[in-house]
């Protein structure tokens, strides 16, 4: 007797399968807008006094100057030489620290209200602290982007491991898991999407934490450039580091996203 699934033709089992996205179609979409609001940018640009706002072109051409002149690389060097280790340190504390307190009721108890007081204390408050407590150099730079950023990786590495199908970790119990097993097994695996949101927050938070800090402690970097060219009321050069920024935002951030996708690619897609 013959299996009718084995019967069923070819083409029919292809067709099961669900058509791909047209990610041609969505570039061209994205790539457009872009090209709009950058045109729109330019036109009206012009129109207002160069005293208040600038344009694409001489934002392009004040960076060429700025790179020629070799700021806008020091600057970018500085400013990332502080930022991604003030990062990566958030993120060591902010994993582990959730991932203790998400887990163990005791450890949530004893540090719930630490990190809710401190998460709601603004950072301009505690500038003062941190100047005396560790100067104008870069220490205190790199204190500023791990206090800002340490939070959102907390906070959401918390919540993942609290969202753990209590299911899943009662059976893990029945068939006599270890603690450490429980936690690589099943925490880990369910709450990498919950991690990876907080990384991605975390990285907008320590953008602004990186330039605050250049702004109220050691003046170097992009928040210098910001704040050099602020003064001298030369605002195409103003935004150069302002976009350098944006950019940098953005690309830190599609970084995280695909190691999302590594460690969890059912994610993926639906991006």
């Amino acid at each position: 007797m013959t299996d009718p699934a084995h019967d069923k033709p070819a083409d029919d089992v292809e067709d099961l399968n669900p058509p791909p996205r047209a990610k041609s179609y969505i570039w061209i979409v994205r790539l457009s807008s872009i090209i709009l609001v950058i045109g729109a940018w330019e036109y009206f640009g012009r129109q207002i006094n160069p005293l208040f706002m600038s344009y694409p072109s001489a934002i392009l051409s004040a960076g060429a100057g700025l790179i020629a002149r070799g700021e806008l690389t020091d600057a970018l060097e500085s400013s990332l030489r502080t930022l991604l280790v003030g990062f990566v340190t958030a993120s060591v504390i902010g994993v582990a620290l959730g991932l203790l307190i998400g887990r163990y009721k005791f450890v949530d108890a004893a540090t719930d209200w630490f990190v809710n007081a401190l998460y709601a204390t603004p950072l301009v408050a505690i500038m003062p602290l941190v100047i005396l407590w560790f100067g104008l150099g870069d220490t205190a730079k790199l204190f500023i982007v791990t206090i800002l950023a340490v939070f959102p990786v907390l906070i959401n590495t918390a919540a993942g491991v609290r969202n753990v199908p209590r299911a899943y970790v009662e059976l893990s119990a029945a068939f006599a898991a270890t603690e450490r097993q429980v936690f690589l097994k099943i925490i880990l695996p369910a709450t990498v999407p919950y991690m990876m949101t907080g990384l991605r927050l975390g990285i907008g938070r320590a953008i602004i934490g990186m330039v605050v800090a250049e702004f109220f402690t050691a003046i170097t970097g992009l928040g210098a450039l910001i704040v050099k060219y602020g003064n001298q009321y030369d605002t195409a050069s103003m935004f150069v580091p302002i976009l350098v920024l944006m950019v940098l935002g953005i690309v830190l951030t599609s970084i995280v996203r695909r190691v999302e996708e590594m460690f969890s690619p059912w994610r993926g897609q639906d991006d």
